[in-house]
Parts: structure tokens; C-alpha cells; sequence
């Protein structure tokens, strides 16, 4: 039996994982479907690429895409600790202002405006750059400039200054136009994820209990009420029992995934997929969007 159970051990799950288990009278239980994150691709930044459609990847496809000539389109989520912190470009950026006050404002999400976030993204960072109004010097998730600028790199860079496109040495400051280099999520050349962050130093803590390997099949629910998770280990189906919660961690397309898997979701596709119903949630799952792009390396 467990106080919270957290399903991912991606980005978000690493952090709620280590903060709640701060109280060692507080049990946790970190579910990942993924393998630990021990292979040398992750840790290695050049190596990244290998990662995608491999055992640490989701490997998603999209449904066929209007805008993309009716192809469906590689979707890399991260499968291993850490998430996708662990297999993505270690680009450390924020998102723009203009996104935040406009969940805030125009849809109703109160506290997530820039300058609600702001204090947050402070508190998280660990910027090799110092503490300035726009970035933390002493939080976990390490921040560096980039170690190497190839000449073919640099020399991009110089011709769009040069052309009239204005120079932006820092894309998570006061504004995000411009051309400059990014800084990354890395440690003495090596990829710094949300695991290397937060859940490896909290490896050690008694009251908390990190499992690998192991595929969330659906929520286990009493009264109308998710108490646990039902997951494969091994080939063994186990349930894991949470006093206080069950915590969705699983990313924008898990985490939904998962609720319809259990029964809460859109009821006539619940029911057009064999699924009993538990509670009829026609937004789970529902507008998500996201931005395609096109990487030349």
C-alpha cells in the first residue's frame, strides 16, 4: 500500500515523485512502462538520434495529416526515466509568453499566465549563465550554453544578423524573435534530464519505491473512485494500491489513453472500442495539438 501512486516517470513524474517523497512518512510509488535510463545513447547529446524508434522510444504515429499530404507523421515520445527528457535535443526553452496568458485569459486556466509560471521556472533551473531576472542559478535542472558551435553553425547565425534578422542570445529572456544559439539541458557535455534532475538523487529514500519495466493496463477504481493501478510486470498482472492518490503523469497522450482505457472518457467511443463505461468525459483525448517540424542536421 502506497500514499500516491504516479503513473510516468517522464518530466512530470520525476519531479512530483521526488517532491512528495521529501516527507518520509509519505509512501510513493513511481510506475514507468519504459527500462531504466542506463544506456550510453541517452547520456551521450551526438547520440540522440538513435534513440528515436528504438526500446526507449514510444514510436507514436499520427493519425493522416490534412496539412502533410494525408501521411501520418513520427511522433518520438520518451519511454524510459526521465520521459522524453531523455531522448529529446536537450533544447532548453519555455514556450512563448503570448501561450501562457492566453490559457490564462481567453480559456479560463487560472494560474498559468507567464508571471504565475515564472517563479517556477526559476525555482527549477540551474543556469550556468548566473541568476538574473529571468533565470535561476541553484535549482536541479541543469542549464548550459553549448560546449561546441560547429563553423557552418556559426556562420548561419552571422548571416541572418547580417541580413537585418536581430540577434537573440537568449530565447527564454524578455523576447523570443530573433537568431541566436540555444542553451541546452546538459552537464559537462552530457545529457542532464528530469531523472538525472530530481529521481536519481532521491534514489535512495526508504519511503520511495521506483519500478521500471512495468505497463500501466488501467486504473483500479472502488465507488466511482480510482484507488490503484492495475500493471504488467513481468508477464504478471499487479495492483498497486494508493491511500491518498493516483497521480497521471503518463504526457498528453498517455495520461488520456489511460483514463479511456479505465472507463472516463467520450462514452460513444468508449463503447464503440468494447470499453464499459465509468463515467462519460468527452474531453479526454480530445483537442490536442501540437507543432510539427521539420530538424536539418
Amino acid at each position: 500500500m502506497y500514499d500516491y501512486v504516479i503513473v510516468g516517470a517522464g518530466s512530470a513524474g520525476c519531479v512530483l515523485a521526488t517532491r512528495l517523497s521529501e516527507d518520509p512518512a509519505t509512501r510513493v510509488l513511481l510506475v514507468e512502462a519504459g527500462p531504466p535510463d542506463d544506456a550510453d545513447e541517452i547520456h551521450i547529446p551526438a547520440a540522440l538520434s538513435l534513440l528515436f524508434q528504438s526500446t526507449y522510444d514510444w514510436n507514436y504515429q499520427t493519425a493522416p495529416q490534412e496539412r502533410a499530404a494525408g501521411r501520418c507523421v513520427y511522433w518520438p515520445r520518451g519511454r524510459t526515466l526521465g520521459g522524453s527528457s531523455s531522448i529529446n535535443a536537450m533544447i532548453y526553452i519555455r514556450g512563448n509568453r503570448y501561450d501562457y496568458n492566453a490559457w490564462r485569459d481567453e480559456y479560463g486556466c487560472e494560474g498559468w499566465g507567464y508571471t504565475d509560471l515564472l517563479p517556477y521556472f526559476l525555482r527549477a533551473e540551474g543556469n550556468s549563465r548566473g541568476a538574473s531576472a529571468y533565470h535561476g542559478a541553484s535549482g536541479p535542472l541543469l542549464v548550459q550554453d553549448l560546449r561546441y558551435k560547429s563553423p557552418l553553425t556559426t556562420a548561419f547565425v552571422d548571416a541572418a544578423r547580417n541580413s537585418g534578422v536581430p540577434g537573440n542570445d537568449d530565447f527564454n529572456g524578455s523576447r523570443q524573435d530573433g537568431v541566436g544559439f540555444y542553451q541546452v539541458t546538459q552537464r559537462k557535455g552530457r545529457r542532464w534530464s528530469a531523472a538525472d534532475a530530481y529521481l536519481h538523487p532521491a534514489a535512495d529514500r526508504p519511503n520511495l519505491t521506483v519500478l521500471t519495466d512495468a505497463q500501466v493496463t488501467g486504473l483500479a477504481m472502488t465507488g466511482g473512485r480510482a484507488t490503484g493501478v492495475r500493471y504488467l510486470l513481468r508477464g504478471a498482472e499487479e495492483t498497486a494500491n494508493a491511500e491518498a492518490e493516483v497521480i497521471l503523469a503518463g504526457g498528453a497522450i498517455g495520461s488520456p489513453q489511460l483514463l479511456m482505457l479505465s472507463g472516463i472518457g467520450p462514452a460513444d467511443h468508449l463503447r464503440s472500442h468494447g470499453i464499459t463505461v465509468v463515467a462519460d468525459s468527452p474531453g479526454v483525448g480530445a483537442n490536442l495539438s501540437d507543432h510539427p517540424m521539420v530538424p536539418v542536421m
